[in-house]
């Protein structure tokens, strides 16, 4: 087995995140003065999206990292024999900075089978490079990988997936399990990458006794330096290293020799004696922020339900009005799509919560809805005002659903209760 010089640094989320900004410098720092830093798009290549994903990644790198980033575009297997395809392959080959991240593992896998793409990984890393892999890419890295969409969408009865076993030609016989803490599900248990205790003890079972599971919380990293041959942890959260029946944690800042990975067991480990970590003011305010964020949203749906139960038009409107502030700072923030887009789906069902509630309400409806309409459509003029279409187009769906009307007229936006939610009362407000 080639000895490697570099790095393969695995995230279990937040890859785009205040909380990963550091770990890119650092990362960025320890190769040559003028990395060659790209991002891989095959996991989301699927998606329709998925330019735009590329987009954001390029854009956090510049205002974040600042360092320049190339998407190297692959999004299908079926581009490796044309002249894009080649191009990418080369481009791939001569970074030594390649970042992978969200999507589907067994979608990437199933692109990049039987293409170049897992050698100029692995020789990467080889030759002293860095390769980050975020998300579901970091499920793909590992000897075998969790089919989250199969299982936890489609629901397949659990089975793994077979991975590059980038890891494994290491030297480390590991599957990796990013989303290890994952808690999206609220009343129902959505840890181990959203396999839930239950199934995910069924996959455990299924592996071989050699083969151990590295768990990686989210907006935490686990950094293995081959040169070095130890592993570091960075982030918020902590790693879970299960094998030959133990299971063993480790928190940020702490480094252990990556024999512990290879062998598995409890073994003594150090953290680091010599990296202090001592962020700038700007870079502790983001990472607050970015840890904050769900823990306000929560903040805000308490808030909507009292006003709901005390039928409190200003307390509910203001608790929606925040809502929307938060979803669109964190936007502006670049926070990673898949907390945007889960912010929105709470947005929109609020709105349909307060829906709900008027279909059954003693009140007038349009006098319940009305506070709350006209600060919407205040907002949304300012969007259009702005030129945020899709922001400006995202508050009319969310009424729509709730059962409001919108028509725009040169002379401003007017409102009705669709007819299912108006039961007979007078025409349009405007």
């Amino acid at each position: 087995m080639t000895v490697a010089r570099g790095t393969l640094a695995l995230m279990g989320s937040g890859e785009l995140t205040a909380t990963m900004v550091q770990v890119h410098k650092d990362l960025l720092s320890s190769l040559d003065p003028s990395p060659q830093a790209v991002f891989l798009d095959t996991p989301a290549g699927f998606e329709l999206n998925v330019d735009q994903i590329s987009e954001r990644v390029v854009e956090y790198f510049r205002r974040r990292v600042l360092r320049r980033l190339t998407v190297v575009s692959f999004k299908s297997r079926e581009i490796a024999s044309t002249y894009e395809g080649k191009k990418a392959l080369h481009t791939l080959a001569e970074a030594n900075y390649i970042l992978i991240g969200p999507g589907s593992p067994t979608y990437a896998l199933r692109q990049w089978h039987g293409t170049p793409v897992p050698e100029i990984m692995l020789e990467r890393i080889r030759a002293g490079g860095c390769l980050v892999a975020a998300s579901a890419a970091a499920l793909t890295v590992g000897r075998s990988t969790v089919p989250v969409y199969e299982i936890y969408k489609v629901g397949v009865d659990p089975f793994w997936a077979e991975g590059m076993d980038i890891l494994g030609r290491l030297g480390l016989p590991l599957v990796v399990v990013p989303h290890w803490n994952n808690a999206e599900g609220g009343t129902f248990d959505t840890r181990f990458c959203f396999m839930g205790e239950p199934r995910f003890r069924k996959l455990e079972a299924l592996l071989p006794d050699d083969v151990g599971i590295l768990g990686l919380d989210e907006h935490t990293a686990c950094i293995l330096d081959f040169r070095r041959d130890e592993a570091e942890v960075r982030g918020i959260g902590v790693v879970t290293l299960r094998k030959n029946g133990s299971e063993t944690s480790f928190k940020k800042g702490d480094r252990f020799p990556l024999r512990v990975l290879r062998e598995g067991g409890r073994v003594d480990y150090v953290a680091s004696p010599n990296r202090v970590e001592t962020p700038t003011p700007a870079d502790d305010d983001l990472v607050d922020e970015s840890e904050s964020l769900w823990k306000r949203i929560h903040e805000i749906e308490r808030a909507f339900q009292r006003g709901l139960g005390k039928r409190d038009p200003a307390e509910t409107t203001n608790a929606l009005l925040e809502l929307d502030r938060s979803v669109w700072k964190a936007q502006q923030d670049l926070e990673a799509s898949e907390v945007v887009s889960q912010a929105r789906e709470v947005f929109r069902d609020l709105v349909v919560q307060f829906g709900m509630m008027l279909e059954v309400s003693p009140l007038d409806r349009r006098e319940c809805l009305a506070p709350l309409v006209e600060k919407l459509l205040e907002r949304r003029a300012g969007l259009r005002g702005a030129k945020h279409w899709q922001e400006a187009d995202f508050i009319r769906e969310a009424l729509h659903e709730g059962g409001v009307l919108i028509e725009d007229t040169p002379s401003g936006s007017r409102w009705q209760l669709a007819e299912s939610h108006a039961g007979g009362e007078r025409g349009p407000e405007s």
